[in-house]
């Protein structure tokens, strides 16, 4: 989430049947829609938030408040929201993060975290949602390093699961921050692009991945679309090859409005915006 602007990512020939993808180009895959309730093979399921209760469990989950100021406003991206406590529910099993803009002109959103509450070194970690779809809304599923082991960020890493520009809504992308940190950091990463005419605004989606030593994967409902290896990685803090992505990192789930990836909200935009979240899910190796 605390991506810079970056060039346009690699697109995969891919295509969205329904709540499905289909892999397209040379690497065709059957329609796979994931069972929600399935555990993947060879993981144990072991952290989850279904969403079932009337409010966020703070037990897992802590809720920013600000836009960053004074440590790091607009949260290094430039942002243009401000966190709440008010601009999220959870009803009827689902997680809902609004966007909105308010009567003076500003922006409010809702950010969550598992900071000391959820914190894990490799497993599978998945996440079904439905993203917004506006100029200048960016929404993200991501992970951040629980300590600076190796320094700073990005020293110490990032994970983004999924983020979108809300403008682009049938294109999400899988990244990884290291190296340095700032300004010396460095990101790797690939989209994935529905090339039907559906959106990730039409229907929930799942968003995984599998992180392992030495190797990420990403999914988009069980289709694998990116591995990264610790050969394309590594941090100026250490010479352990798996580093910065052997230590513990923690969830992040938010909408942010503005900022360097998506540029601000125009005439085009509409609000209010809303990610919703069915689930989320983590699980460990058990074999």
């Amino acid at each position: 989430m605390t991506s810079r602007i970056r060039p346009l990512l690699l697109a995969f020939g891919l295509l969205a049947i329904g709540a499905g993808v289909a892999v397209g180009c040379d690497n065709s895959v059957d329609q796979v829609v994931p069972d929600p309730m399935a555990t993947p093979d060879g993981w144990a399921l072991v952290w989850s938030d279904e969403f079932d209760g009337s409010e966020v469990d703070e037990t897992k989950w802590s809720i920013t408040s600000g836009d960053g100021c004074p440590e790091l406003c607009g949260f290094g991206n430039n942002e243009l929201q401000i966190y709440t406590r008010d601009n999220h529910t959870v009803a009827d099993g689902l997680l809902t993060i609004t966007a909105r803009q308010e009567a003076d002109g500003g922006y409010t959103s809702t950010k969550l975290d598992s900071k000391g509450k959820g914190d894990w070194t490799y497993g599978r970690f998945e996440i079904r949602a439905k993203l917004p779809q506006t100029q200048g809304i960016w929404p993200a599923i991501w992970m951040l390093f629980s300590e600076d082991t190796y320094g700073g960020w990005a020293a110490s890493g990032e994970i983004d699961i999924m983020e979108n520009i809300g403008s682009r809504p049938d294109e999400v992308f899988g990244t990884l921050h290291y190296g340095g940190p700032a300004p010396a950091n460095v990101f790797s990463g690939d989209e994935l692009q529905l090339r039907d005419g559906s959106t990730f605004a039409d229907d929930f989606y799942v968003f995984a991945i599998e992180w392992e030593e030495g190797e990420i994967r990403w999914y988009v409902n069980n289709v694998l679309y990116q591995t990264q290896t610790s050969d394309d990685w590594y941090t100026t803090g250490s010479d352990d090859p798996a580093a910065p992505f052997n230590h513990d990192f923690f969830l992040l789930l938010n909408v942010a409005v503005g900022g360097n990836l998506p540029g601000p909200p125009d005439e085009t935009t509409v609000f209010p915006q809303t990610m919703q979240v069915d689930y989320v899910r983590v699980y460990e190796r058990s074999e």
